[in-house]
């Protein structure tokens, strides 16, 4: 083989090298809860402003109020790969085990947030419910973690996403205000509800835009691989009635 085949064989190993790297880095990735010491946990903090007083007046009244329990209830956010090259890239599903807040039926309001360094990347059983089969090679989730926190979410200034509800009731529409990145998105979201003895169960789906957050989903290469704009978000909140 001549010096100028060996240089182009060089500059295209290089080439498909790059693109591989930059693939790997295509979808937000966060650590997982194990990682993080107890004295770090959310339960030790709360969103500027969160409104747990209301809840504590609505108790001290009489009224009926619910906790959420954290461990119990799941939101997944599905976030898919597109462009031409793809296949290069990951789907990734981020999952939050840590939602804490408050529900007040007759105030038919409530208000729940998560930590962004919470949240878990990747499952095993939650990637194959969403039909995206095995967990990726750990470059891969590895290499996107610093772009969630980083340029995507802005965590280290917004650490908190937090979620504002009325309308509570036993099923139907939710009115939803959606904080993240800063940026307050107002949506109309279809859940239903159950109450069984002391405790209610809400579930649904909705859909989200990451531009409507002020967020520019990641693209490389020309936009031959990016990020898509739509998130696709599924929840069940369990909570538990508070005793007075």
């Amino acid at each position: 083989m001549n010096g100028a085949s060996r240089h182009r064989r060089t500059r295209v190993f290089l080439a498909m090298a790059l693109v591989a790297a930059l693939a790997s880095a295509c979808a937000p990735t966060l650590p997982s809860p194990e990682g993080v010491a107890p004295q770090q946990r959310i339960e030790a903090a709360r969103p500027p402003g969160f409104p747990e007083g209301d809840y504590r007046a609505a108790i001290a009244r009489g009224e009926l109020v619910y906790a959420i329990e954290p461990a119990r209830s799941l939101v997944v956010l599905e976030v898919h790969r597109a462009g031409r090259l793809a296949r290069l890239g990951h789907d990734h599903v981020v999952a939050s085990h840590d939602v804490q807040g408050f529900v007040a039926p007759a105030l038919r309001r409530a208000d729940l947030f998560v930590r962004l360094d919470r949240l878990v990347v990747d499952e095993e059983d939650l990637r194959l419910e969403a039909g995206f089969g095995a967990r990726p090679p750990e470059a891969a989730v590895t290499g996107t973690r610093d772009n969630m926190l980083g340029p995507v979410l802005h965590a280290e200034a917004n650490p908190f996403a937090t979620i504002h509800v009325a309308a509570v009731n036993g099923g139907g529409d939710l009115d939803v205000a959606i904080t993240l990145n800063g940026v307050t998105h107002a949506s109309r979201v279809r859940a239903t509800i159950d109450r069984q003895g002391d405790e209610l169960v809400a579930s649904g789906g909705l859909a989200i835009d990451q531009t409507d957050f002020g967020i520019t989903p990641l693209s490389i290469l020309g936009g031959a691989i990016q990020v898509q704009d739509r998130v696709d978000v599924r929840f069940t909140i369990r909570a538990r009635e508070v005793a007075g």
